[in-house]
């Protein structure tokens, strides 16, 4: 039997399956029982305080196999531990008469529901976080429940994770949560299978990070295997053999071989600064969405912070960081880069990334409404918090300070007065301010035509590929129905982007790409050829860049990049590239 769905992490595997089956129990929409509503709250309480000691022994335990992934828990501590999420179930309970397990449920999918709707990969998966901490919170609910419940209490409410398997194996199960694979022992996972989840999710970002081949999407996988069950697994087709014919297992093996030998050599360039095979030195920089110690750890490897997206310290949460929230923030990335270069993104908020602490009027249009540096105009007290806590945090490293959604010249001089009467008001009060870079991301083709006008007053620049795209393109990225007409090799993509490396070069200032087009190896050799200099990208994209790179002679990307612009299509173009 073969089953098909997205192949999210390259490689093959032969092994034996192993279900990982964590149903979870959906609460019914119920009134506490009168005179009942201190029961239940007393139980949420206890409940709280058991998830808050459990993590704590999971993270203990974690720490022994691998130390990064040991903050994914103190991540989930702070979400348990929140403030508003500790006020609002309580105040269902006690004010509404919700039942305790639907309070615990519906306060989260609040949360969850903005988190779920943004474009952002990265933004979105927060959700699975909190869905993770959620579903903790149910089971010990269940499992504190009177024998009015025993019914649901069953082995699949048992907490189970993923360190203690006995041999390798292909796991096959739903979906995985944040908790199941930080617990992962990768070296007994031959490969992952699931149901759910896509080429961004948290699943496919782990597995490409481990080197683990990843086939999800898979539509009734639990249905049609067993345990113990052979299969052959070719993530690069998507495709999974169950009991798989001997040339078939033999395949896939060679497969393996070869993507684990080509994997160690890869990851031996992650280390090394990038450079092309004639010794032009490329600087990498790392897209960060959380300034955790697991993210920040990639640091070592790359040359600078080419995107810190501010938008997580805002989004999921029912109030407004503080300004001495964001300090503490940007100060501990700053401190982590030390010398090297590190841009933080002013809030980007706004069309598919909304706030659940803000009122936001429902926009009909909104890639095209009041989004990005927009939004940041509409509330001048927002905008000017973070300003104010990213110039007391300039003194602690190399602050880039970036602009998004950026129009028009208008844009830039109204965002420079405000910056410089809150550094103004800031030096009255008698804080330092140390040096700082000012900048803008390149994501509207507007901004893009007139950047020789505009580039005077800044003094760098990040291209926001995904976006410069889709508005290119006319393309609404999160639109299935016209997926095809978001073309990130659309000629006028490489067009756009030669014209503004041109501007840059001349006038000497730092242009660099934090899109996906600048993580992928097949277009990073164009992009220099371009006169690209730097890439910034997540953390497991460096090292494949890195080896692309080396592969390439200067000569070679100025020939490449001369013939994709010759042609006259997306197609033509990722045919060459494919080459």
């Amino acid at each position: 039997m073969i089953l098909n769905g997205k192949g999210a992490a390259p490689g093959a595997a032969v092994g034996g399956i192993f279900i990982y089956n964590e149903k979870f129990h959906i609460p019914a929409q119920a009134a506490v029982p009168s005179g009942e509503e201190q029961i239940h709250l007393d139980r949420y309480l206890l409940i709280k305080n058991k998830v808050l000691n459990e993590l704590d022994e999971i993270k203990l335990s974690v720490q022994k196999i691998d130390p990064a992934k040991a903050s994914i828990f103190d991540a989930h501590k702070e979400i348990a531990d929140d403030i508003i999420i500790n006020e609002e179930i309580p105040a269902k309970i006690l004010n509404e008469k919700w039942a305790g397990d639907w309070a615990i449920y519906q306060v989260y999918e609040t949360v969850m529901s903005v988190l779920r709707k943004t474009a952002d990969p990265l933004i979105a998966e927060r959700a699975v976080d909190f869905d993770d901490v959620r579903a903790r919170f149910l089971k010990l609910w269940y499992l504190e429940s009177n024998s009015d419940n025993k019914d649901i209490i069953s082995d699949d409410l048992k907490i189970q994770n993923l360190s203690n398997l006995k041999e390798p194996v292909i796991i096959a199960a739903v979906d995985l949560k944040p908790s199941d694979t930080a617990c992962l022992n990768k070296d007994k996972v031959l490969a992952i299978l699931t149901e759910q989840g896509g080429l961004t999710s948290h699943t496919a970002i782990i597995a490409k990070s481990y080197g683990i081949p990843a086939v999800l999407g898979i539509k009734g996988l639990l249905e049609n295997v067993k345990q113990g069950q052979m299969a052959a697994v070719d993530a690069e087709k998507g495709i999974v053999y169950l009991d798989p014919k001997e040339d078939i297992v033999n395949e896939l093996v060679n497969k393996s071989n070869t993507f684990h030998n080509d994997k160690q050599e890869t990851d031996q360039f992650k280390i090394q600064k990038a450079r092309t095979s004639c010794g032009e030195e490329i600087d990498i920089g790392l897209n960060v969405s959380n300034s955790n110690d697991e993210e920040l750890g990639a640091q070592k490897f790359t040359d600078y912070a080419g995107l810190y997206r501010t938008e997580f310290l805002f989004m999921g949460k029912n109030k407004l960081p503080t300004e001495e929230e964001q300090f503490k923030s940007y100060k501990k990335i700053l401190e982590c880069f030390g010398e090297k270069p590190v841009v933080i993104r002013i809030l980007d908020i706004g069309a598919d990334k909304q706030l659940t602490s803000l009122e936001q009027k429902k926009e009909d249009n909104p890639f095209l409404g009041n989004r990005g540096l927009r939004f940041c105009f509409s509330y001048p007290d927002i905008f000017k918090t973070q300003i104010r806590a990213c110039l007391r945090a300039s003194v602690c490293g190399n602050l880039y300070l970036m602009l998004p959604m950026v129009t028009s010249l208008d844009d830039i001089l109204k965002a420079k007065e405000i910056i410089k009467e809150e550094k103004d008001t800031l030096i009255n009060e008698g804080i330092k301010i140390g040096e700082y870079k000012f900048g803008i991301m390149i994501e509207i083709p507007g901004i893009a035509f007139i950047i020789d006008k505009i580039i005077e007053e800044i003094d760098f620049a990040s291209i926001g590929s995904n976006d410069l795209c889709q508005y290119l393109c006319a393309a609404d990225r999160m639109n299935s129905a016209v997926e095809p007409y978001y073309q990130q090799y659309h000629p006028a993509m490489f067009r756009i982007i030669k014209e503004i490396v041109n501007v840059f070069s001349k006038e000497g200032k730092p242009i660099s790409i934090c899109g996906e087009l600048g993580s992928d190896p097949a277009a990073v050799p164009v992009l220099i050829g371009l006169g690209m200099r730097k890439l910034s990208m997540g953390a497991a994209s460096v090292a494949a860049v890195k080896k692309t790179i080396a592969g390439f002679s200067l000569e070679k990307t100025q020939e490449l990049a001369e013939n994709v612009l010759k042609l006259s299509c997306a197609a033509q173009i990722e045919e060459l590239l494919k080459k």
